[in-house]
């Protein structure tokens, strides 16, 4: 199975979904975009690794900032990637990352149906 790349931030209810995400796929590895907070209180799988990131950086940061912390991290030439949590700000600043890092991203959601592709 790929990995999974998610924001784990604000909105009310994300955590939830972003959990559920990860319950219902088979995931070889789970990457999250947090702050402190997130990483001190997610109870976390054995296949998730958290990065904890000043989220109130510039997007331009931010995006360095993943980078560094993703390099050696993706053996995929694709990950799937769910912004359901956190800010335009962060999502941004992801998708930059993964973009400027040449890997392939299939947005992925938790729906009534199970996961789909948007």
């Amino acid at each position: 199975m790929p990995t999974l790349i998610a924001c784990l931030s604000t909105g009310k209810g994300t955590w939830g979904h972003v959990n559920h995400l990860i319950d219902n796929n088979n995931y070889d590895k789970v990457i999250l975009i947090t702050n402190d907070f997130g990483k001190e209180n997610f109870n976390k799988k054995d296949n998730t690794e958290m990065i904890s990131l000043n989220l109130n950086a510039g997007v331009k940061e931010l995006r360095d900032e993943i980078i560094k912390n993703l390099k050696g991290k993706i053996k995929d030439t694709e990950v799937d990637v769910n912004f359901v949590s956190g800010t335009g700000r962060e999502h941004m600043a992801l998708i930059g990352a993964l973009l400027k890092s040449g890997t392939g991203i299939r947005l992925k959601v938790l729906t009534k149906e199970g996961i789909e592709e948007v």
